[in-house]
């Protein structure tokens, strides 16, 4: 069974998220529907657009690549034949998409549907790319790719306790096993100079966007989750990549 939990994206901190998409105007007309891998959302999401008019702006870290649609589960055409999608396969694989570059395709897609006096619906799983929108950004520097290519030399124990150094609040935080994440921290620690915890303090604030939540038992939503790899076979995703 398929629950819905309403939202106020609040942040860890206490306070309210706000946000003020453009110079013209605070978050309006615009709702949030998000959860975990395989809940529904894109089906949920492409109904509920349907009946008020609405158009979806994708929140998800891989769906935005063209190609490798059976891999990342991308919405099939008849989800899509409902209402308009944007931000689904429109960058190439040879691209590199981040957080912030996210935010910015987004808010002019969000400018774009609202400018027709549509409702934006915003659907995804990539919880960075959704707080980029609700939250905002911290003021980080841009990547180095020297520094990247010297980071990328150590092993993930080897750059776990470079950054441990630096940066001891992030080290218990952050995920030991992941690389990508460890040279980006250690990246913005070595350039700016002070640790990634006291950036993130001083996020820029955010309004209060709403939404919904979308959750299963467990036991559904990993029933959901074999079927959908099941699928992913059957529909040829080792030959797509």
């Amino acid at each position: 069974m398929l629950f819905a939990r309403a939202s106020r994206f609040e942040d860890r901190s206490g306070g309210r998220s706000s946000i003020r998409l453009t110079s013209g105007g605070a978050m309006e007309n615009v709702f949030f529907i998000v959860g975990p891998t395989a809940v529904g959302k894109s089906e949920v999401a492409a109904e509920v657009a349907r009946l008020c008019d609405g158009e979806i702006v994708s929140a998800d870290a891989f769906q935005v690549y063209a190609g490798l649609d059976v891999l990342t589960a991308k919405p099939d055409q008849a989800i899509r034949s409902r209402v308009p999608h944007h931000l689904i396969g429109t960058i190439a694989l040879s691209e590199t998409m981040s957080a912030e570059r996210f935010r910015v395709a987004a808010i002019s897609a969000i400018d774009d549907i609202r400018s027709r006096n549509k409702v934006a619906f915003v659907a995804g799983g990539s919880g960075m790319y959704v707080q980029a929108l609700t939250h905002g950004l911290s003021p980080l520097p841009p990547a180095d790719s020297a520094l990247r290519r010297k980071l990328d030399q150590n092993s993930a124990p080897e750059l776990l306790a470079m950054l441990r150094e630096v940066d001891p609040a992030t080290t218990a935080s952050i995920d030991p096993f992941n690389k990508h994440r460890l040279v980006r921290a250690l990246e913005i620690c070595l350039l700016t100079g002070r640790p990634l915890t006291e950036i993130r303090v001083r996020k820029p604030p955010a309004t209060e966007p709403t939404g919904v939540l979308l959750l299963r038992n467990r036991a559904e939503l990993y029933q959901r989750i074999d079927e959908r790899v099941v699928a992913m076979f059957a529909n040829g995703v080792v030959t797509e990549v």
